[in-house]
């Protein structure tokens, strides 16, 4: 226990009471996996119609719609009270559910930043074709409030995506193979386990290290365990004995990142405004360096002023790269690249030097 907080824990219990017993506003982030609803007006009954990795459990059953409703506004209003401020959630569905989740959410106050279609590249198929094979899932990604200042680390995120913009669409695959976890019988062990390939997008995009997770809907411990790995910290809630002891022997074999692993792309705005010229002065990019695009097609000199001259045009490292380029703007901390030590590389690479100087002292 860290204060009134269970930090690091996967409590045994209904998720509604379980989290009426947190302070409010001290969890950074939810990940909810609520039930589906799927067994509402038998469609599981059918063996024709496999749906949502094929569950077929008890826990997934609700009388009528009013029911699951109560239920879904009772559990949602709590993940908001305990939700910081400037907090997000993630909430997964399937189109039993998800469009109801969205409305109630937004009855509630939440303020909706995406949805996120997780395209399954291995979904289960549709036997007897008398439906689209069922592919994806949802994510709503939404914040507290329209006032919240969340977190999203966009740098990572394009990181991840080859340095391209991520989308709102992931291709990744349920989860299988030694990952998933089986029973003493060698069965699945939980119906609808999320890939750590999920979790560790969700939690990369939306938290920093020690940030807070709460996992409302445990499971197979999917979100602990990636929590643990990725350095953040957790309270995951579940009722099913037999998923509690997994998990929490899931998440004890699970080895955290060091710091150094744990650091990602900073985001642009995040970075601190180092003027080019102090770098001109104290002789780590000294007068008369050549500076060169990426494919040395232009070329500049750094002069003692730290501008730079190309022939008989002259400008700071953003204002002559957009010169040189007829662009209305130019970031030169990316554009600019210079020779060091037989390597290429780019200016931005002694802004981040000196960040990691400054983090270190």
């Amino acid at each position: 226990m860290i204060g009134a907080l269970p930090i690091d824990q996967i409590l045994r219990g209904e998720c509604i009471e379980t989290m009426k017993t947190l302070p409010d506003g001290s969890v950074d982030c939810i990940f909810a996996d609520p039930p589906y609803n799927l067994q509402l007006r038998g469609e599981l009954r059918r063996p024709d119609e496999t749906v949502v990795d094929g569950v077929d459990d008890a826990w997934d059953k609700f009388d009528d719609y009013a029911t699951y409703d109560n239920f879904t506004r009772e559990w949602l209003t709590e993940a908001r009270r305990i939700l910081h401020k400037d907090g997000t959630i993630w909430v997964i569905g399937s189109y039993h559910n998800v469009f109801r989740l969205g409305a109630i959410m937004q009855d509630l106050g939440f303020w909706i930043l995406n949805d996120i279609v997780w395209r399954k590249s291995n979904p289960m198929p549709n036997f007897r074709g008398r439906r689209f094979t069922n592919a994806h899932e949802t994510l709503i990604w939404a914040s507290r409030s329209p006032q919240s200042r969340y977190r999203f680390n966009y740098q990572a995120m394009k990181a991840l995506n080859d340095d391209l913009q991520m989308r709102s669409d992931w291709y990744l695959p349920l989860c299988t193979g030694n990952e998933r976890l089986r029973n003493e019988h060698g069965l699945k062990l939980h119906p609808t386990q999320k890939p750590e390939s999920l979790l560790h997008r969700v939690l990369v995009a939306s938290t920093n290290a020690e940030d807070l997770v709460l996992d409302p809907f445990c499971g197979s411990g999917t979100t602990a365990a990636m929590a643990k790995r990725l350095g953040r910290r957790f309270i995951a809630i579940e009722r099913h004995p037999d998923y509690v002891d997994a998990a929490r022997a899931r998440v004890e074999r699970e080895v955290r990142l060091s710091s150094d692993e744990l650091a990602i792309t900073p985001a642009k705005r995040e970075l601190p405004r180092i003027p080019f010229g102090s770098f001109v002065e104290t002789g780590a990019l000294p007068a008369g360096t050549k500076l060169f695009d990426r494919q040395k097609r232009l070329s500049a000199t750094v002069t003692p002023d730290g501008t730079l001259v190309s022939g008989k045009q002259r400008g700071s490292i953003h204002k002559l790269g957009a010169l040189l380029t007829n662009a209305p703007s130019c970031n030169g901390w990316t554009f600019w690249y210079f020779e060091r030590d037989g390597e290429v590389v780019p200016l931005d690479v002694l802004r981040q030097e000196n960040v990691a100087l400054r983090n270190a002292g």
